[in-house]
């Protein structure tokens, strides 16, 4: 499973849904777009968004932190 979250170095939802996905024992890569332009566009063209935090599990994309769609997005994974 891949798991790509986008955040902003001003972001407390960030925070929080790092924490979700540490607490759940989630591997991820982190993209901050803070600055980072390239980093903003793939959160862009990915979600449609310009908000975050942005979670990609393996495609599917959940905008905010919602910890009953990534619960959902998980256990269709397998994890």
């Amino acid at each position: 499973m891949t798991v790509t979250i986008y955040t902003s170095s001003s972001c407390p939802w960030c925070v929080k849904a790092k924490r979700y996905l540490d607490s759940k024992k989630v591997g991820y890569r982190e993209v901050n777009v803070s600055g980072n332009l390239l980093g903003a566009l793939e959160m862009r063209t990915k979600s449609g968004q310009s908000a975050v935090p942005v979670i990609d599990i393996d495609g599917d994309v959940v905008v905010g932190f919602d910890r009953k769609v990534i619960d959902s997005l998980l256990s269709r994974k397998d994890y």
